[in-house]
């Protein structure tokens, strides 16, 4: 097993850490500093970016990422946890919402395990819901749609729990697009709540806004802690092997994004980037921006992390890149294979700073390349035109910092399951996962308890 414990990848970036590539080190930073830093390294945002999205080119950002150290032992959470001005909930009512969010043609029942183990392990203060809005077919009708509806889910669950202070969004594969469009429509900018009477979350906005007047802003009126997806195809599953059951077979690859809509309907085309008119940017590029479609990039900037968990092989839905918001030239062509202490299949944990940018872009040459893969598609104007919007998106989305965690199954009794396999979909076929739910649990309850302790 590889010497790294667990999860401390630091969740406070400090400017002055010196950044190295994937397999570099940094000095050692003590827990005081995490806790004490004036931002998280996963809250941190480029202050250069401009969110916006335009139709001229832009020159090409390079990719930094910062190898994540472990930190010696695990901070645990003692009881009932303080809220955010460190007075201790003696009332044992849960203060933080953790909303699990299911991927394509699946329903809450997916959670079944993941939603046991972390009630056993981050205690009552955490209100952990299972999202119900987006089961099954509903998951075709588009991104925008099931987003909309998530987000007047989460309104409700937040208007009916009057002690909820926090916000954590867990989920997997498609659930991760679904949940970043939601954040947008929950996203409230720092001292800018409506305060219309018929809002839902005006009174928990004007009231959590004393209590972070350092963040950026408030999600469903709530501060904004952890987003971590699973296997999620942040970029689209157009390209190369990021389908990985169409084995990278060029005629497999040309027929899929015309068959995709006939099959899933309108999320189809949208993870093919073929959605909308020709001049209009594909919805996955929009949404690596502030656009009039919604505050994307501002929203997830609120977040004190941003983690992804991605499959590096055996994934048959979502490819390694796409998962984890990488180039081609970014991934390891030998991957890592040991799994970190005492969690099984975790096998490399990465932090990849913010990347200044003037954020992406949908230049003429795209929306010409988009129109030739959608009225005469052939191998050459469909990659060209997908080379082109995939730089565009992980150029708007590294405005941002990632924590990135690599997950291998290399070694499971069931490899080909890694997709089900990452939050155990089911407890017997996929119980391989069980050290990545672990992972992701003790993520949660370090963050959780760092932010308790800087609160006190």
């Amino acid at each position: 097993m590889a010497s790294a414990s667990l999860i401390h990848a630091h969740c406070y970036y400090s400017p002055r850490l010196s950044c190295n590539h994937r397999n570099g080190t940094h000095s050692p930073v003590s827990s005081t500093t995490l806790c004490s830093s004036s931002s998280s390294c996963c809250s941190s945002s480029s202050s250069n970016h401009g969110h916006g999205l335009s139709f001229s080119s832009g020159t090409n950002n390079s990719w930094r990422g910062l190898k994540a150290q472990a930190m010696g032992t695990t901070t645990t959470t003692q009881g009932n946890a303080a809220s955010s001005k460190g007075i201790v909930n003696a009332k044992n009512e849960p203060d933080h919402l953790l909303v699990l969010v299911h991927g394509i043609m699946a329903s809450p029942s997916d959670w079944i395990y993941v939603e046991a183990e972390l009630k056993k392990r981050l205690g009552r203060n955490f209100l952990i819901y299972a999202s119900s809005c987006n089961t099954y077919t509903k998951t075709f009708t588009g991104i925008e749609g099931a987003g909309k509806r998530l987000a007047d889910e989460v309104k409700q669950v937040v208007k009916k729990t009057e002690s909820l202070k926090r916000i954590s969004f867990l989920a997997h594969s498609l659930g991760g697009l679904f949940a970043r469009y939601a954040i947008a429509v929950l996203y409230t900018p720092h001292r800018l709540s409506s305060g219309k009477p018929d809002d839902p979350t005006s009174s928990k906005v004007e009231n959590s806004q004393t209590e972070c007047s350092s963040r950026l802003g408030m999600i469903a009126g709530l501060e904004p802690m952890n987003f971590i997806t699973l296997a999620t195809p942040h970029l689209g599953v157009r390209g190369r092997k990021q389908l990985p059951f169409l084995f990278g077979v060029p005629i497999l690859e040309k027929l899929a994004p015309p068959l995709a809509p006939i099959i899933v309907g309108r999320t189809g085309s949208q993870l093919f980037l073929t959605d909308g008119k020709p001049e209009k940017p594909p919805l996955l590029l929009r949404m690596a921006s502030d656009c009039e479609d919604g505050k994307f990039i501002s929203a997830l900037g609120t977040f004190r992390c941003r983690i992804l968990y991605a499959n590096v092989s055996y994934d048959h839905m979502v490819g390694w890149r796409t998962s984890s918001i990488r180039r081609e030239s970014e991934l390891s062509k030998n991957p890592p294979r040991r799994s970190l202490d005492g969690y099984k299949h975790v096998v490399d944990v990465e932090y990849c700073p913010p990347v200044a940018s003037d954020g992406p872009h949908f230049p003429p040459e795209a929306a010409k390349a988009k129109e030739a893969a959608q009225n005469a598609p052939s191998m050459q104007n469909t990659v060209e035109y997908h080379e082109i919007v995939e730089e565009e998106m992980i150029r708007g989305l590294q405005q941002l910092g990632w924590k990135k965690i690599d997950v291998s199954f290399h070694s499971a009794f069931w490899p080909f399951f890694a997709h089900n396999n990452i939050h155990v979909k089911n407890e017997w076929l996929h119980n391989a996962g069980a050290g990545v739910v672990a992972h992701v649990a003790d993520t949660l309850k370090h963050q959780e308890s760092t932010f308790i302790a800087a609160s006190l």
